[in-house]
């Protein structure tokens, strides 16, 4: 006798995960990978240059859960200066840690990796940035820009940002679609985007996209986008000027995070980050003036502790 394997759509998925739900997984799991609870193998990725594409194979467990999980996930950003949409797509499969047997199958279309980047990328930056900061410049205009924003809207107030991007068309549309979200931004330069008092950046960049020397002091950095070798997008001086830097991963960063390239580069011991789950149960010691960067790669373990708590409420 033979059961049909469930398969979750985007519908019953994004129903289950609430905010708050993804926000606290996300900062639970950050914290076991910090203190060794998880086992994370390196990732797969595939890079397809013809169509400005890439694809991501990640797995992940944190210790003694039910399940662990397998992903895929594509990011295809159209021919820069094509005015094509980027498209992510994916799914997770997630296993029983106890059995092998596959329990089901989350069909995402890649929206799962998307909130848990979000939620990794607001948690960190709002523990890493003054208490006083308020502005936020984002480096990128796609849908991954746009969420950075909104989560970390909902852990602190933002007075003003400011969106760069090589197209002002796309940054005058976030913009836009930021202000339907209640938070008051506009398309800035690149200097005017590196002088906010909280950076993200976000973007499948292969050089820097913005000055070390344009970034003041006092300044929280948080890059996203370097998740494979090629890519670059935060530059090697900005870490040599920080006074606490923090990766998610530190393996993942050192071999192809935008940490990696400047400890390439001479810009950084390789022993100077520290895990960012730390910061979650230790504040970080921030004197006001200083400059703090967070590498975030993407880990595994959050992919899973997010996929199992969603399929423990779709399957309640």
């Amino acid at each position: 006798m033979t059961t049909s394997l469930p398969v979750f759509d985007m519908g019953p998925i994004e129903t289950a995960a609430t905010s708050q739900m993804v926000l606290e997984t996300v900062r639970d799991a950050l914290i076991a990978h910090a203190e060794g609870r998880t086992s994370v193998p390196p990732p797969l990725h595939m890079d397809f240059p013809q169509a400005n594409g890439d694809c991501h194979v990640k797995a992940g467990w944190i210790t003694d859960t039910a399940d662990f999980t397998v992903k895929i996930a594509t990011g295809f950003y159209g021919r820069p200066g094509s005015g094509m949409p980027s498209h992510h797509h994916g799914l997770v499969c997630v296993i029983s840690a106890r059995t092998g047997q596959i329990r089901a199958i989350l069909n995402d279309r890649g929206m799962l990796t998307a909130w848990r980047t979000a939620a990794a990328g607001a948690l960190v930056t709002h523990a890493m940035a003054r208490r006083t900061a308020l502005t936020l410049g984002l480096f990128g205009t796609g849908e991954q820009a746009l969420l950075q924003a909104v989560w970390l809207a909902k852990l602190r107030p933002i007075s003003q940002i400011l969106v760069h991007g090589r197209n002002l068309h796309n940054a005058a549309a976030l913009s836009e679609e930021l202000h339907k979200n209640g938070l008051p931004a506009r398309p800035a330069s690149a200097l005017q985007t590196a002088g906010a008092d909280m950076i993200i950046t976000t973007t499948p960049a292969t050089e820097p996209v913005l000055n070390a020397a344009d970034v003041p002091e006092g300044t929280h950095v948080t890059g996203i986008g370097t998740d494979m070798p090629h890519k670059n997008e935060l530059p090697p001086a900005l870490f040599h000027r920080a006074h606490l830097i923090a990766t998610d991963d530190h393996a993942q960063c050192l071999d192809h995070g935008d940490f990696g390239h400047a400890v390439r580069a001479g810009a950084a011991a390789p022993d100077s980050d520290i895990p960012v789950g730390r910061l979650f149960k230790t504040p970080p010691d921030r004197p006001e003036t200083a400059i703090t960067v967070a590498d975030l790669t993407g880990v595994g373990a959050l992919d899973a502790a997010l996929a199992s708590a969603i399929l423990h409420h779709l399957l309640r």
